[in-house]
Parts: structure tokens; C-alpha cells; sequence
């Protein structure tokens, strides 16, 4: 796929958010998670012209949060695979499903705590 069509299918993707995926950007949009940015539908290259969209994207952090519906349950392969691309450009990921994200936020927001301190020990004493 070029360029100009996936932005079309991220923007797509922006306007058509899930339930879980609506509720979690209104948890971290503008900086509302921790004082970090995060970007939705964010497309990452690899491989010369080939492309990732990943659901949530936190530059700063070098972390990327996917949303899993009913589709990731049924392409757990593929996800696999770009899971172990994503860690070699750098990426950590961390996955929440649908269902966690809308019934049980204190445990989503824990969790990116949690993966966010791994990384920065200093961050534990802060939050």
C-alpha cells in the first residue's frame, strides 16, 4: 500500500473508533495520561515502504497500545509477527482487550503505569 492510502485508511480509522478505543483516547488525549502525548491510528514504516497503524502511539515512550477486538482473535499470527518487527525498530507494546478497557480502566491504567516504571524506575516514586 502507498502512503497517501493508508493516512486515508488511519483517518478512516480515527473517525470509526471503537467503544474501548474511543474511551481509552479519552483517557490520554492531550496529555492526560501522566503528562505524555499519545497519537491515534499512528503509522509506522518499516521495511522500505511498508506500514503498521498502530491503535495508540506514545513517541516519547517509544510505546504503542493496541485495543484488541474480536479481529486480533482470529489473526493472532500476524499479530505475532509485527509484534517481534515493532520490538526491533525499538517499540514496547502492550495490549489491553476491548472488554478491559470499558469495564475495569483502574486495572488499563495500572497496567500502563506498571510498563511505563519497568522502563523508567524513577517514575514509580513520582505516581
Amino acid at each position: 500500500m502507498k502512503y497517501a492510502q493508508i493516512l486515508s485508511f488511519a483517518r478512516e480509522l480515527r473517525k470509526n473508533q471503537t467503544p474501548a478505543e474511543k474511551l481509552f483516547w479519552s483517557k490520554v488525549r492531550n496529555r492526560r495520561f501522566l503528562g505524555l502525548k499519545f497519537n491515534r491510528q499512528f503509522i509506522i514504516e518499516h521495511d522500505n515502504s511498508s506500514y503498521f497503524i498502530a491503535d495508540f502511539h506514545c513517541h516519547e515512550k517509544k510505546l504503542i497500545v493496541e485495543i484488541d477486538g474480536e479481529i486480533h482473535y482470529r489473526q493472532q499470527e500476524y499479530d505475532q509477527i509485527r509484534e517481534e518487527i515493532l520490538r526491533e525498530l525499538g517499540y514496547k507494546i502492550v495490549r489491553f482487550r476491548n472488554e478491559d478497557v470499558i469495564q475495569n480502566w483502574s486495572k488499563v491504567e495500572k497496567k500502563l503505569i506498571s510498563e511505563l516504571s519497568s522502563e523508567n524506575p524513577e517514575w514509580k516514586t513520582n505516581f
